[in-house]
């Protein structure tokens, strides 16, 4: 945890008349965590995840390799009929884009109409992906361009939302200022009662799903 949370949290027990807690008391929340309740399901978990997502007109590519996805990135490109840039989350940089692509790894700006983030996980319970805001993915790229790609690795995809809290818990840097939960496009149906996609973030999610 950080200097910055520990003294936050502190401060927060000081101002409650509580000191740290013990290690009784740790371990026994830490054991409620483990005894929630979780949804049962059978099947695969990619294949749930993928069920789940495109439920909720999010599309998923299947690749064999992270390499493949600026291929796949230039295919929806082509398809949507956008123009060859992008923003492009800091740890997909480096991946070998065409000469013509233009891309940076900073916030999207109001104009910008692609990104291409990683994610944290993939959570098959409700076919969602989760994403951890920081220098190397802005919050902004999740939501401002009309079309956000979402890589996310085969492995990274985990049965219920509480194996996603686990993982976000295991960060070495530690908890994110901002946690998004994405299940597809953004949407409305309060316009008469007609759904509206791009409401309040994307018009159209891909999952690009890397299972090598």
């Amino acid at each position: 945890m950080s200097e910055s949370r520990q003294a936050i949290l502190g401060q927060i027990r000081a101002a409650l008349g509580r000191g740290p807690l013990g290690a009784d008391a740790a371990a026994a929340l830490d054991a409620r965590i483990a005894q929630h309740t979780r949804l049962g399901f059978d099947g695969d978990l990619i294949e749930r995840f993928i069920e789940k997502f495109e439920s909720r007109a999010g599309t998923v590519v299947q690749l064999g390799s992270l390499h493949a996805v600026p291929d796949a990135v230039a295919a929806y490109r082509r398809q949507h009929g956008l123009p060859a840039r992008a923003a492009v989350a800091r740890p997909l940089a480096g991946l070998n884009w065409p000469a013509d692509f233009a891309h940076h790894p900073g916030p999207a700006g109001k104009d910008e109409m692609l990104s291409v983030t990683g994610c944290l996980a993939g959570i098959a319970e409700i076919g969602s992906v989760i994403l951890a805001s920081g220098p190397d993915s802005p919050t902004t790229l999740n939501f401002v361009p009309d079309h956000h790609l979402v890589v996310l690795h085969a492995g990274h995809i985990v049965r219920h939302f509480e194996d996603a809290w686990a993982r976000l818990r295991a960060r070495p840097e530690g908890l994110p200022r901002t946690v998004n939960i994405i299940a597809g496009p953004s949407r409305t149906g309060d316009v008469e009662l007609t759904m509206q996609l791009g409401a309040h973030g994307p018009r159209s999610v891909q999952v690009i799903l890397v299972r090598p």
